[in-house]
């Protein structure tokens, strides 16, 4: 008989046992992995140069202290999200394997360079990541010498690389390249202009496909995948040597021999590789490999090393790998605000309505009544607000990828077939089209309508993203006309205004909200023509547009409190100006200020300053002069002095001046 202590003893246990399970089952571990983070290795790595003192075993684990971080640092600070928790294992690999910064790393678009920041020093950087003055969150020269190429915009990274490779070459230097670039970029045309002269120029590359969404058309299965990587050994590629060699310099019959080994071998292939665009394009290709299998990838990139020729290493990775909620819906964690780690991200609910959605309703309005117009983005259709639009009219909706200068060539097209089309694409994007929008669309003067969102300062991504460049690269094209609304009505008027148009046309307008209507804001439009704000006993007009007029009337409101008195003009039309009631309305105004959100060279103001008549009158314009870094948009706006308090700011240092001239020329009157 068992002693009853033993019993209750073994009760006990079982009791512990069982409570101590039920935890471990139910609790959610993608929540209970993040609250207490250890970087134990982590805490060590200070360059690419510490992986050399870590075993494969620890290799795996910092990539888990990585993607730790990356999660506990982007849930504060916001940024790129799933596309950094899937490549951390491949640039642990590359770091690894190649000595940067004498090798080089080359991240395409940069949402994916985290892990490369991290590895490289810059882990304190991520307490600031993306917020004004602080750390970028793409690759950037002037951050560390780990960063070759400044990165933004998508497709770029091979031509990139194969400048750096060419220009190392000429000055005798011969290190290892390596663009990385995702799927997503490789629907860029770019790319392909690039991977087709590196095919023709046969230079030795290695070009790392991330593939972690689009199912390329090539070799897959255990065979094909068995065979990329045995013809990247070394004995293999000795042999190979060997044998061209061999068969080439048999006397008189060596080179028909060596042409019918090649067409067997060729055919031999063909069991068990499909041919794909970059093997037709002249580079050898390696893969799939797991790109979360730290081993594969190290055996792999370290053979390739040894290949004389350009490669391409396709590698399948999943995009927000290693947190639950990224891993269901990669595309809602792309880019995030801050977030809270156990809830994930909860979409964000606001009475105030932005542009986009501004532009959304609108387009749903009026595509609901014209059945001919049909929207066009290049792969950006939530973020310009087109969603509902392709849910209610799929047949009408046609997202392109990132082919901006296919987009809008393909617009002009439709538009010569009768249809409305309607281009939705970022400013900053819209800068790949120039040729296209003047060639394809103005000189025959086709009814194109191009919304462009993003106009102006844009928050958080730095110089690449700001929507600066598109007043003055349009403004000066015959028969454009290019309108900045204001309120959401302007917006649907604008809309249905450049329906009735047979040229081209641009609405442009913020990431911000709109504002709220007003009698005065809300009037019909008058082609060529805004809304005058006047205001008694004043010689001091603001003229502005879009979004900043909300920073005007604050601006109007604070003057007032020192007792000066200003009126406003909003634009609306940004061009065609009817210039003789542009000239009409400053002509009673001592100081005329025009504001613009957007680089002030080439832009509204030059054409504005050139109607002044009075010698008296004092014309300027502020706005951006640089490339602008990140940081919110009412601090970029601060930094360029076109915020509220920057323009009471300037208009009383203007007035004193203007109170000088009139002093003057009545000494002048006088004498």
């Amino acid at each position: 008989m068992l002693d009853i202590n033993i019993l209750g003893l073994c009760f006990k246990h079982i009791k512990t046992a069982l409570i101590i399970w039920s935890c471990l089952f139910f609790y959610p571990f993608h929540i209970r992995r993040y609250s207490l983070p250890d970087y134990h290795l982590l805490s060590k790595i200070e360059s690419p140069n510490d992986l050399n003192k870590l075993t494969t075993k620890e290799l795996i684990q910092l990539s888990s202290e990585i993607r730790d971080f990356i999660i506990n640092s982007v849930s504060k600070t916001g940024g790129h999200f799933s596309s950094n928790l899937g490549i951390v294992e491949l640039t642990v690999a590359l770091h690894k394997v190649f000595n940067s910064p004498k090798d080089k790393l080359i991240f395409d678009v940069g949402h994916q360079c985290y892990p490369h920041k991290i590895l490289t020093g810059r882990k304190e950087g991520f307490k600031t990541n993306r917020q004004y003055k602080g750390m970028s969150g793409f690759t950037r020269r002037y951050e560390s010498p780990h960063d070759f190429a400044d990165a933004g915009h998508a497709s770029t990274s091979i031509s990139t690389a194969l400048g750096i490779l060419l220009g190392e070459e000429l000055q005798g230097e011969f290190n290892y390249i390596i663009p990385i670039i995702g799927d997503a970029a490789l629907t860029g045309g770019m790319a392909y202009e690039a991977l087709n002269n590196l095919g023709h120029l046969k230079k030795k590359m290695i070009v790392i496909l991330n593939d972690n969404n689009m199912a390329i058309d090539s070799s897959v299965g255990a065979i094909s995948s068995k065979l990329s990587r045995m013809t990247t050994t070394r004995s293999y590629q000795k042999f190979k040597h060997f044998a061209d060699w061999t068969m080439l310099h048999i006397p008189f019959w060596g080179k028909f021999f060596y042409s019918i080994v090649m067409r067997w071998k060729k055919s031999i292939k063909t069991l068990f590789y499909k041919s794909n665009i970059f093997t037709d394009l002249g580079l050898k290709y390696i893969g799939p490999i797991d790109g979360h299998n730290i081993n594969e990838l190290i055996r792999v990139l370290t053979r390739v090393k040894d290949l004389d020729q350009p490669v391409l290493i396709h590698v399948v990775t999943k995009k927000g790998r290693g947190y639950s909620y990224s891993e269901e819906s990669p595309g809602l964690y792309h880019g995030v605000k801050p977030f809270d780690i156990k809830q994930g991200v909860v979409p964000s609910v606001s009475n105030k309505l932005t542009y986009t959605q501004a532009f959304s309703k609108a387009i749903m309005t009026l595509g609901k009544e014209n059945k001919q117009i049909v929207a066009i983005t290049a792969a950006m259709m939530s973020g310009t607000g087109l969603a509902p639009f392709f849910k209610q009219y799929p047949k009408r909706g046609f997202d392109v990828g990132i082919t901006e200068e296919h987009a809008v060539t393909m617009a002009a097209g439709m538009a010569i077939s009768g249809i409305r089309p309607i281009v939705s694409i970022y400013s900053t994007f819209i800068q790949r089209s120039v040729d296209q929008i003047i060639h394809d669309v103005a000189i025959p003067g086709l009814p194109v309508i191009f919304t462009l969102d993003r106009a102006g300062i844009v928050p958080a991504d730095g110089e690449a993203h700001q929507g600066l460049f598109d007043i003055s690269l349009f403004r000066s094209v015959p028969g454009m006309t290019i309108l900045a609304p204001s309120t959401e009505l302007e917006m649907e008027m604008m809309l249905k205004y450049a329906l009735t148009l047979d040229t081209p046309s641009i609405i442009r307008y913020s990431k911000d909200y709109v504002l709220d209507g007003s009698e005065v804001l809300d009037r019909p439009l008058v082609q060529g023509c805004g809304v005058l704000y006047p205001s008694d006993s004043c010689d001091i007009l603001l003229i502005t547009y879009g979004e900043l007029v909300r920073e005007a009337l604050l601006a109007i409101d604070k003057l007032s409190s020192i007792d000066v008195n200003a009126a406003l003009y909003s634009m609306r039309f940004l061009t065609p100006l009817d210039k003789k009631e542009l000239e009409r309305i400053i002509k009673p105004y001592d100081l005329v200020v025009i504001i613009e959100d957007a680089i002030i060279t080439g832009g509204v103001g030059e054409e504005i300053m050139g109607l002044s008549s009075r010698e008296t009158q004092t014309v300027c314009s502020i706005g951006v002069s640089d490339f602008l870094t990140h940081g919110s948009r009412a601090e970029l706006k601060k930094h360029a002095g076109i915020d509220s308090d920057s323009i009471v700011n300037f208009v009383t240092s203007k007035s004193e001046e203007v109170r000088l001239k009139r002093v003057i020329e009545k000494i002048k009157t006088k004498w």
